[in-house]
């Protein structure tokens, strides 16, 4: 067996340090998902007082006890919009993740109505489309906990014509033979009476489920007619006059009784489980194995040692483009090959990426990518050896590669290295981040250095002084911006991830993953051509 043997001396300085920082960076993430939980249970005296469940609560009553649940894209829209990142972090205003209901692992979408009323945000809504997305590619049942006050008027122009896309998704989805559960804990009106209206199942709550695609000030403003809140759309209404409701609960933690049950009864087979080996080496070591600074180097096979099965690894072509490092292995039985950098990705090491993309392709084993690169190499001698035509090959077998892709990012992600290293805009099915991560087209540095350049040779050409004051002054704010905007959390807050991760966690989270693709598409649906139409 190629055992992967570790030089990393756990008890060095390095090493204390690499862990030391990573768990700063760390503590920073939990502290900011702990505000925005802190955010909402502010609400929980109100929720108690209308005799129902808060948001959070009704998240961990609906997934099975000890079954994993993986919470998606948490700080969604940090600092942006109304969330300021200090006192009001809302998360996106919704809950989403992966999760097992009624033993059938599924996505959960849950409205934070404690934020806003769950008032739809711009990440918010893009969180939500990902969560569909999710669902529709990996063919999971799509169960929504809907209590919202609809879309946050003042952000409207950001809102209206994307957040048609969540109703399309649903269409989409129901047509896939994919099934969408809606349970009503409140208000779901205007466009977002459609969540239920496009749904499969509905279960509505006595006394607190108000669907309508106008509420009673609208309908007088509108028509003149005048009509009470359970009247135009109430639960009893639609449960017996309009058809639009299966089941009637009895409250929050009755609807959540019967939409486990409908979960356990759609004959809905649960995601394959595989187990294999531990890795030889603690994973609590994975902390102190990468620094958190991604121009120090180190050797990714360290990573590869502590979550892969018995830290078993075939390197392939290790002589040839060593800065790239790949091979196969398994983890938890789930056979994957393995894409990871020990530095920039120079024409050899993206010819044997390519070709060992294509291998993996051709037998159908999934890919995992450890994204830690300052990108493709650069120079006349890069140039001259092809650089473009090889790394445009690694991207093509990216691309097009139609196996499962699983994409960590666990250092540096800059210029097109982000790309053929699988990406956001190369659609892997799941892409997660450690807090070292750092994403951008160039490190500040060059782009500073670049910017310079740039300003000095347009003042030679024009036959001026350098004002290097300005100059300096340019470079420091280029920096600046860069190194803010390259931060793992401003990445997550734009969803060019989906959630940061405790390094530590990495070989259950991508084990969990390759769980959901096998049975995806191992999956039979039955589709239909415009899905279930409401009777």
């Amino acid at each position: 067996m190629p055992i992967i043997e570790s030089t990393i001396d756990t008890a060095s300085p390095a090493f204390a340090q690499n862990r030391a920082q990573q768990l700063a960076l760390l503590a920073q993430v939990r502290q900011l998902e702990a505000m925005v939980r802190a955010h909402s249970e502010k609400a929980r005296k109100k929720f108690s007082e209308r005799g129902q469940l808060p948001p959070r609560d009704r998240v961990d009553l609906i997934l099975d006890r000890g079954a994993p649940f993986i919470e998606l894209s948490t700080l969604a829209g940090l600092g942006m919009h109304d969330d300021d990142g200090k006192d009001n972090v809302s998360g996106g205003g919704n809950i989403v993740g992966i999760g097992v209901v009624g033993g059938v692992t599924c996505v959960v979408s849950a409205s934070d109505s404690a934020i806003k009323g769950g008032a739809a945000t711009p990440m918010g809504l893009e969180k939500g489309l990902r969560a569909q997305e999710i669902a529709l590619n990996q063919k999971l049942p799509y169960l929504q906990m809907v209590e919202s006050a609809g879309a946050n008027l003042l952000r409207q122009s950001e809102l209206f014509i994307k957040g048609g896309r969540s109703f399309a998704n649903l269409a989409r989805l129901s047509a896939a033979g994919i099934p969408v559960i809606s349970l009503v804990h409140g208000s779901s009106t205007a466009g977002g009476a459609y969540q239920p209206g496009l749904s499969d199942h509905v279960i509505v709550v006595r006394g607190r489920s108000k669907i309508f695609l106008a509420g009673p000030p609208l309908l007088k403003a509108a028509t003149g007619e005048i009509a009470t809140d359970e009247e135009l759309g109430g639960a009893e209404m639609h449960y017996h006059i309009s058809g639009l409701a299966e089941y009637m609960a009895e409250d929050d933690a009755d609807g959540i009784r019967i939409a486990r049950e409908v979960m356990a009864k759609l004959n809905y087979a649960p995601v394959a489980r595989a187990c294999g080996a531990p890795p030889r080496y603690d994973s609590e070591e994975l902390l102190g194995v990468v620094p958190v600074d991604y121009r120090k180097p180190y050797d990714v096979r360290e990573v590869i040692a502590r979550i892969v099965d018995d830290s078993d690894f075939l390197d392939f072509k290790p002589a040839f483009g060593p800065h790239t490092v790949v091979g196969r292995a398994a983890i938890d039985g789930h056979a994957i090959g393995i894409i990871g950098n020990n530095g920039p990705i120079d024409t050899e090491g993206a010819a044997k990426a390519a070709q060992f993309i294509q291998m993996c392709a051709q037998t159908g084993v999934p890919l995992l990518f450890l994204q830690n690169t300052t990108g493709y190499l650069v120079g006349k001698q890069a140039e001259e050896d092809g650089i473009v035509k090889h790394g445009s090959k690694m991207i093509q077998a990216v691309a097009n590669a139609q196996v499962p892709k699983i994409t960590l990012h666990i250092g540096g992600s800059f210029g097109a290295g982000n790309y053929g290293m699988c990406g956001r805009a190369f659609d892997p099915d799941f892409i997660f981040a450690w807090p070292n991560n750092r994403v951008s087209v160039m490190g500040g540095d060059q782009a500073a250095k670049v910017m310079t350049i740039i300003a000095e040779e347009g003042a030679k050409r024009a036959g001026k002084e350098v004002d290097r004051a300005t100059l300096d002054a340019q470079a420091k704010f280029i920096v600046d911006l860069y190194d803010k905007e390259s931060t793992a959390l401003f990445a997550t807050a734009r969803l060019w991830d989906d959630g940061i991760i405790d390094p530590r966690d990495s070989r259950k989270i991508v084990s969990f993953c390759l769980s959901i693709c096998k049975s995806g598409r191992e999956r039979r649906l039955y589709p239909s051509s415009f899905g279930v139409a409401r009777m």
